[in-house]
């Protein structure tokens, strides 16, 4: 279940200076969560053009279990991968080739100083026609290229808060169109009647 806005009653599609779009998002349980990664692996064939000209960085950062792995997840599948998605914590990268793009779920969660990002040498795969989803970003700093999207995972008593800022336009792009997916009525939702107010 989507339940847009966020604390204190933000409203959708609330926006914070400083960034094209950003966006809290409440999400009540996985199967919500699972539906924000759905709704961001769905919109991003519409940003293919940005992919093959510039590339997508995608940060992720939240407490350990708040739900990072799970969204890549989704938004995988909404891709069409039916194999196995990991989780990278171990391996530090797991690269899934698609058809039009390669897609890299990164996390650095073990590194311990910025300088390790540079000798992994993972640098080379933030080009374009790569997307890449890095978990833990905040563990490499400024070495790590300028995200289009981040995505901050909290917590909460029943589920997850998540604050998405979009930094570029491309991410602002990518966000709107998943907010969009997200908040469009399903068709197996009825219309509702003209007079019923």
């Amino acid at each position: 279940m989507f339940l847009p806005g966020g604390p204190k009653g933000a409203s959708p599609g609330a926006q914070r200076k400083g960034s094209p779009v950003n966006h809290d998002f409440i999400l009540p349980d996985e199967q919500a969560t699972a539906a924000l990664g759905a709704a961001l692996g769905h919109a991003l064939p519409a940003r293919a053009a940005d992919v093959t000209t510039h590339g997508l960085v995608l940060g992720l950062s939240g407490d350990l279990g708040a739900g990072k792995t799970a969204l890549v997840r989704a938004l995988l599948r909404a891709l069409g991968v039916r194999g196995p998605v990991k989780s990278p914590t171990f391996a530090l990268l797991e690269p899934y080739p698609l058809s039009s793009l390669n897609f890299y779920h990164f996390d650095f969660y073990r590194f311990g100083a910025p300088a390790e990002f540079s000798s992994a040498g993972f640098r080379d795969l933030f080009a374009p026609g790569n997307v890449c989803a890095v978990e833990w970003p905040e563990r490499v700093g400024d070495r790590l290229p300028a995200p289009d999207l981040v995505l901050t995972f909290r917590v909460m008593d029943a589920g997850r808060h998540v604050t998405a800022a979009a930094r570029t336009e491309r991410g602002a792009a990518w966000l709107q169109q998943a907010i969009a997916r997200m908040t469009r009525p399903s068709a197996s939702t009825p219309p509702t009647p003209p007079d019923a107010a």
